[in-house]
């Protein structure tokens, strides 16, 4: 895979959100509609969350890939038209964000045909992220005769990949994921990890990715890290890499078409 990158860059960053809002909760269990509290954090990143992103992007200069079900473009899709208005990409993400490894084929045929129909009046999506990162063998079929050009879902390189049956894998990890380390839900013990802490992490990789000259993917979620402090986290993070290298901020799209051309 390419070690060189536009205007001689020395390694190129994907910034991606995925904007699950209510449909994170409501597709691990239709009994989220009752729980006001849950639902309103995941609205928070609708109403808060997502604007600051998107005005930090537009200060930096910056596009990025927002990954979205169908069923949040269906019940926000002012906040959606404004990601693709300010040229920014947008991937497909389910429906209903349903686990492919919990569903049978026809459901996940479902999922993504219906995540199609929700987005078709925003932007078409050349690219997939699977809902919790979990494909089975019937997703990448079905991704394959959907049209798809590239998946964000897989683990098996941390440079871009070729699979099986053709498509191109951008590759993600939990390590690099705002959602196990910055957001917590009532039952599970574990405590957040510190901002700094975190920040660290994602400076380390960069770094490795420097090195290797390579493509790297970070992946945040507009009620996590679209907090006022947290947000200060994605702004330190983009002022570190451009003080230590010039490097190619891209979409998952434009990396995918350079790639492979």
């Amino acid at each position: 895979m390419r070690t060189t990158w536009p205007n001689d860059a020395l390694a190129a960053i994907s910034l991606t959100f995925d904007v699950d809002a209510e449909t994170g909760w409501l597709g691990e269990d239709p009994a989220y509609a009752h729980r006001l509290s849950t639902l309103s954090e995941a609205r928070f990143g609708i109403t808060r969350g997502l604007p600051r992103i998107l005005d930090l992007l537009t200060r930096h200069d910056i596009k990025a890939t927002f990954y979205v079900p169908g069923h949040t473009a269906e019940l926000h899709p002012e906040a959606i038209k404004r990601i693709a208005h300010e040229g920014h990409e947008i991937g497909h993400h389910g429906h209903m964000h349903l686990r492919s490894d919990a569903i049978d084929a026809n459901a996940q045929k479902e999922e993504i045909e219906r995540g199609f129909e929700a987005l078709a009046p925003i932007a078409t999506p050349i690219g997939y992220r699977s809902p919790s990162w979990e494909l089975t063998p019937e997703t990448l079929e079905l991704l394959k005769q959907h049209g798809f050009t590239y998946d964000s879902s897989l683990m098996g390189d941390d440079r871009p990949y070729t699979l099986e049956n053709g498509l191109l894998e951008l590759p993600v990890h939990w390590s690099l994921d705002d959602w196990p380390h910055l957001h917590w839900k009532p039952g599970r013990g574990d405590a957040f990890t510190s901002p700094q802490a975190f920040l660290d992490t994602w400076i380390k990789e960069f770094e490795s990715a420097l090195r290797d000259r390579r493509h790297l993917t970070y992946t945040m979620h507009p009620e996590v890290i679209g907090r006022g402090y947290r947000v200060q986290l994605l702004d330190d993070l983009i002022a570190a890499v451009r003080e230590r290298a010039d490097v190619w901020f891209a979409t998952h799209a434009d990396v995918a078409a350079f790639v492979t051309s």
